[in-house]
């Protein structure tokens, strides 16, 4: 057989184009150079004899441009066996956006979304003609079809154009055409079965055949038509997982809970279920752990999401009625209690791993998952069982392993040490932990639902990442968040900073099986944070707020950079909290004498209680006057500069330096001065160096995964930002209440970028039904975004709800994606009108429990047609 490639590329004088053929996937193949044919097309002819002796070939199509090189075609493939002709001509091109290759190829769309059950146009039997389509996902309903000038390609008919079938993420469709009237043009398009008409055609000239094929030739044109004014949507769900409330869980979600919420979201239309974090975080055994962005493993899954009742009964115990007393009534509790699911759901798994353990040591599946996971497994294991051992995840303070050592671990874990079963045990819970979890993954794609996971942007500081590699890790930090609309102290989420350099000598390696692992269980994942990748709020450890956190990188200010702007640094007065006592009076009143002699020593705090940390230690011991505690804080945060914990020669800005007593205390010339460094310091000189770092680890991580990417990207967002995600076809995250122009009050869904998510409410903020209460410009809402006359009402009722997830329902952005609670609150019959109990987490409070239970089952949401009906109406109605 002789194959002619015909490969359309438009190329500069000194380009030269090659095609390399493979056989079995990963071994070597055979290269060949193409012809330049003219000012579209490259072209080679080969005699099938010199290909690799296989019925099924790869090719893949690379161009030399100025010694650099591109591929442009990736793993096509040929069914040589198919072929009954002589000639073989294949007219082929690059991918031609990048939006197919970065977004739409990836196996959330290829694999589950993309599914069409529809009944297509049969092939002909003798074709000539081969048409390969790769389009974006379509949507339910919707089916690429083929229409021409000839008899055959219907006339321009749109109500009878030919359907193409779909096959993995290839649409196709066999003709026989060397018969009709050439030249023959032709479009694609997307033919709607309700409507039955063609709704959408690609964009562009008429495509045409010139003339038919030569005697005993097949065509195939492998074609990728621009049908970007018909774009897929898709809305969701967002909820953490314990959240989720059926009859059979123990006072919190589990994995198997998430069948009935993907049946839930099948019968309302929606396509993605997006949850919280679901590693691991159990250090301290209390409510603290109960906060999901702080894991003590990236790899570990939560033993709270078993579903232990279904382990007992696969393992065939029947467990005792007290213990069934028990967990009726944990089910009960309108929040979750935390220590006891906890502790009822580690009691039980060790009852029934003292009863199983032999069994599971025999499991061949087991072996199998032990082998692949060895590497984080054994190490979690092993810090489990000394962090029981010593009643403490803060490892610096056992007796022995304060420091990993991997000789010293493997003996620890050896099946002759007297301990092994107590270190089995985490072996048993995270092996189930894992077979639940695909298990629902599994059962969620059965039902065409993607699974969206949150990948938290810092670990916790005792955990078995830090433990096992405190080098890729500063210690002697706190990531966290500067003031914003959350809080106008910042956050501390007191988890160590990443030590980026040291990760990147290796690769960004801890990056890449974290994100493979997570790959397992998830199609799509939320970057927590993304600013993190380009600059961390760091605070130094020992600091309670923010307050006195910097950015991570950062070019420094210096005192020549003082000297510049004429400006004297003196840093005992820049650096060091600045008190008077008139400032000690206007703060404490009659207790300025009490904290004059307790916090101050000539004219400066005591360096015994010089840090937010040994004040808040002094508090906890001295609480009579435990009331002071903040305003004290404040004292200590008073400061312009911040000295750099590394380099004594350079200095940082405090953040929200202009409210400080201190910058009001000096003149208006000092003032200016001040202000122009402060504002090249946030504003100008940082932005390369941000652009550069945060482009660098997020082209590794994005690279290291086959998941959706999906970022956070609020807060403080530098400039750059939007557009470099766009480039990167990373999709931002809008929320509706914080828009990202600083000119604009509100962000409106209808100008969201297509390549985002848009949401009116996201975990860290309150409901829509408790914000109506709290915003102040809740009237310009209603009339301005809502576009409704007259006096807003006083409680946002479930048709204002309505109103506004239908406002995200018609925006342009990909997804649309909700919590929960906002869904609820669209029809009076699931609306919860306690909102003390809807609120997931208040980021201003670091001691918040996590503890929101859905306040109706899914048993009796599924059960609620008109609620279901409404949703899937508003999706239906939307393409989503």
């Amino acid at each position: 057989m002789l194959i002619h490639f015909f490969i359309k590329f438009s190329s500069s004088y000194g380009d030269s184009v090659r095609i390399d053929f493979t056989g079995v996937p990963g071994e070597s193949g055979i290269s060949f150079p193409l012809e330049y044919l003219d000012d579209e097309y490259w072209h080679v002819k080969i005699q099938s004899a010199a290909l690799p002796d296989e019925n099924i070939l790869s090719y893949s199509v690379t161009i030399f441009q100025q010694e650099v090189s591109k591929e442009i075609i990736t793993n096509r493939k040929i069914n040589l066996k198919k072929v009954k002709q002589d000639f073989l001509e294949i007219v082929d091109g690059p991918e031609e956006t990048e939006l197919y290759s970065n977004v739409f190829a990836k196996p959330a769309f290829i694999d589950i979304l993309k599914k069409q059950k529809q009944k297509t146009k049969k092939h002909d039997k003798e074709p000539d003609y081969i048409f390969k389509v790769q389009v974006p996902p379509t949507g339910e309903g919707k089916l690429i079809c083929i229409i021409g000038s000839s008899k055959k390609l219907k006339s321009w008919d749109d109500s009878k154009p030919i359907c193409l079938t779909q096959k993995e993420n290839i649409w196709s469709i066999r003709l026989q055409l060397s018969k009709e009237q050439f030249p023959v043009e032709y479009k694609f398009g997307i033919y709607d079965i309700e409507k039955k008409k063609i709704v959408e055609y690609e964009k562009g000239e008429n495509r045409v055949l010139i003339s038919p094929p030569g005697k005993d030739t097949l065509r195939i044109f492998h074609c990728f038509p621009d049908l970007s004014g018909y774009k897929w949507k898709g809305a969701g769900v967002n909820i953490p997982l314990s959240s989720v409330r059926t009859v059979q869980t123990w006072g919190a979600g589990n994995f198997s809970s998430l069948n009935m919420l993907v049946d839930w979201a099948k019968k309302t239309g929606l396509k993605l279920i997006q949850l919280l974090p679901i590693n691991d975080t159990s250090a301290t055994l209390t409510k603290k752990d109960s906060y999901p962005y702080s894991p003590i493993s990236v790899f570990a899954l939560h033993p709270m999401f078993m579903n232990v009742q279904k382990l007992a009964t696969a393992f065939g115990v029947e467990l005792s009625i007290e213990k069934m007393r028990k967990i009726h009534e944990l089910n009960s509790l309108d929040q979750i209690d935390y220590e006891a699911v906890m502790i009822l759901t580690m009691n039980t798994l060790k009852e029934l791993y003292a009863i199983e353990k032999q069994s599971f040591k025999d499991d061949y599946a087991w072996f199998e998952y032990f082998d692949i996971n060895r590497h984080w497994l054994v190490p979690y294991a092993a810090f489990c069982f000394l962090k029981d051992k010593y009643g403490t995840a803060e490892f610096s303070e056992w007796n022995d392993h304060k420091v990993y050592d991997e000789a010293a671990v493997q003996e620890l874990v050896s099946i002759e040490n007297e301990n092994y079963d107590e270190i089995a045990f985490y072996y048993f819970i995270q092996y189930h932990l894992h077979l639940q979890c695909k298990d629902a993954k599994e059962y969620a794609h059965k039902n065409d639902i993607l699974l969206k996971g949150d990948l938290p942007i810092g670990v916790g500081r005792c955990s078995v990442d830090t433990w096992m590699y405190p080098d890729l890790f500063h210690m002697d930090m706190q990531a966290g968040a500067p003031p914003d609309a959350f809080t106008s102290k910042g956050q501390n989420w007191k988890f160590p900073t990443y030590n980026w350099k040291e990760m990147e000598k290796n690769n960004y390696t801890w990056w890449r099986q974290r994100l493979e692992h997570m790959g397992n269980y998830f199609d799509a994942v939320r970057i927590d944070h993304i600013l993190g990748f380009y600059r961390i709020w760091s605070i130094p450890y020992g600091s309670e707020d923010s307050i006195l956190g910097r950015f991570e990188p950062v070019l420094a200010v210096t005192k020549q950079n003082f000297q510049e702007a004429g400006l004297y640094l003196d840093e005992e007065r820049f650096c060091k909290p600045y008190i008077n006592y008139d400032k000690l009076h206007g703060m404490f009143g009659d207790n300025s004498g009490w904290v004059k002699d307790t916090f101050i020593q000539d004219g400066k705090i005591k360096s015994a209680l010089n840090t937010s940390q040994k004040i808040s230690n002094y508090f906890e011991v001295n609480t009579e006057n435990k009331h002071l505690q903040t305003s004290v804080n404040e004292l200590l945060s008073d400061v312009i500069l911040l000295k750099d914990n590394r380099n004594a020669e350079e200095y940082h800005f405090r953040i929200n330096m202009h409210q400080t007593a201190s910058y009001r205390s000096l003149s208006g010339e000092d003032q200016k001065k001040l202000d122009y460094l402060s504002h090249n310091y946030f504003f100008e000189n940082q932005n390369k160096l941000w652009e550069e770092a945060g482009r660098k680890k997020l082209m590794a991580v994005k690279s290291f995964t086959d998941m959706l990417v999906c970022a956070e990207d609020l807060g403080m967002v530098p400039h750059f930002v939007e557009g470099m995600l766009a480039d990167m076809k990373i999709l931002s995250l809008e929320i509706q209440r914080m828009p990202k122009k600083s000119t604009d009050t509100f962000a409106h869904p209808n100008n969201a970028p297509y390549l985002s998510v848009v949401t009116p409410s996201t975990h860290d903020m309150s409901t829509l039904q408790e914000w109506w209460k709290e915003e102040k410009q809740i009237q310009y809402f209603y009339n301005d975004q809502l576009a409704h006359p007259g006096d807003a009402p006083v409680n946002c009722e479930p048709s204002i709800c309505k109103e506004i997830v239908m406002q995200h329902m018609q925006s342009p952005a990909m997804w649309s994606i909700f919590l929960m609670q906002d869904l609820l609150s669209i029809h009076e019959n699931t609306i919860n009108t306690d909102l003390s109990k809807e609120r997931i987490n208040i980021p201003a409070d670091p001691e918040h429990t996590w503890n929101y239970r859905m306040h109706l089952t899914m048993e009796d949401l599924l059960g609620e047609k008109d609620h279901i009906s409404e949703i899937k109406n508003m999706v239906r109605q939307n393409g989503r």
